[in-house]
Formats: C-alpha cells, structure tokens, sequence
C-alpha cells in the first residue's frame, strides 16, 4: 500500500511572473507568447539549472520554483532581472517583458512534485507587492545572504498575513545604483488583487484557500547590506 503521509521540509521558493500579462497578450498574443518563450529558453530556464533549482510549476506567465540554496535563488533572481532590459532593449516600449520575483524560505508540504504551504502562500504574495522587474525577499532570506552576497536592500516594512501567527518583514532588493547617501523614496507599495493573479503560484494557492493572504503595507525605507 503507497505511504500516503503528508511530507514537510524546508525549502527555498521563488515565485515569478511576466508583469501586465493579460495586457500584453491583448496587444500581440503570438508575439508575447514567442518572446516569453524565447526568454525562458535563452534566460530563465539555464539561470536556474545554472543555480540547482527546480521548476515545480509554470502556468501561463507564472513559475513556481524551489531552490535548496538561499544564496542560489538569490543569485538567480538577480543575474535574470539584470539580463532582462538587454534582452527587451529593442521592443516597443509597451511591449516589453519584466518579471517580478519573489523568494521566501520555510517549511513546505509536498505532494509527489508539488509544493505547499505558508512558505509558498507568502512567496506569492511578496511577488505580487514587486515592482515591475523588481525582487522581494522575506525577512528570513535577507538575514541569510545580507553578509554572503554584496547586495542592498530596501525595507519596505511588515505585512499582516492572515492564518499566520506574526507579520512578515518584505526586503526589496535593491538592482539599480544609488548615488552615496540617496535616501529611499518611502513609497508605499501596493498588493495586486488576489482574484486577479493567475501564475503558477497562485494555481497552487487555489489548491490551499486557508492560506489567502492580508497584505498591510509600509513604505520602503533603505538598508545598506554588505558592499
């Protein structure tokens, strides 16, 4: 008789997906559709071999991928977001692909390939606070690289989650140069509507509805990390 026991452990999780999909595909399907193949083919999908990772779901514009190395994913995160505006340059402006990406690291219940979980719940939900080629990190994975990988970050501050006991500190990474001393802007970001999102993770969180999630956000205030 198969074990059916629920299995937990402790993974990396980085949510992505293509800002203003359904947008771009209103404007040009088949063209959105060859570029986002093109740029997961020559791009996304090498970076993340390149770094062990493992894709455990894509949908549409969406990718669910799990990583055993924090430093690994936020490696991959960063070399994709700086490859992307080389790779968009010659695009019409309101056509161009950006991603945002998100990276939690928790505990996890898989089932067969598939992950779940508050690691994932809140993995999506800081992808959807991202800007538009931007990356957001929890609170646990800043502390983890913040000496191993010379990276700034911005605090963009705690988020109330339902169904989860304490608030979750968002990080933004920080990609773009900033003169010496420039202060953060302190903009508040928003969440996307959650009926909205229709990436692989959102897919997965459809499977788990006690994990819909309460976003309640700061402003981003800048923290210098290791340079």
């Amino acid at each position: 008789m198969a074990d059916s026991r629920v299995e937990h452990r402790f993974a990396v999780i980085l949510c992505a997906d293509v800002v203003g999909y359904s947008r771009l595909m209103g404007i040009d399907e088949e063209g959105t559709l060859a570029a986002l193949r093109a740029v997961r083919q020559d791009l996304v999908d090498p970076q993340i071999a390149e770094h062990r990772g493992r894709i455990v779901r894509t949908m549409g514009d969406g990718l669910l991928v799990e990583f055993n190395s924090v430093v690994d994913a936020v490696r991959c995160a960063i070399a994709i977001q700086r490859e992307m505006p080389g790779r968009t340059a010659d695009n019409p402006a309101d056509r161009r692909l950006q991603f945002r990406f998100a990276i939690n690291m928790g505990d996890v219940v898989s089932d067969g390939d598939l992950i779940y979980g508050d690691g994932v719940a809140i993995a999506s939900r800081m992808e959807a606070l991202a800007e538009p080629g931007g990356i957001n990190v929890s609170r646990a994975v800043r502390d983890q690289v913040r000496d191993r990988l010379p990276i700034m970050f911005e605090d963009c501050g705690q988020h109330e989650v339902k169904n989860i006991s304490r608030p979750v500190r968002v990080f933004r990474v920080v990609l773009e140069e900033r003169p010496a001393g420039a202060a953060s802007t302190g903009r508040r970001r928003a969440a996307a509507p959650i009926d909205r999102r229709t990436g692989a993770c959102a897919v997965v969180l459809d499977r788990r509805p006690q994990h819909q999630l309460q976003l309640q956000g700061k402003g981003c205030g800048f923290e210098a990390g290791r340079t």
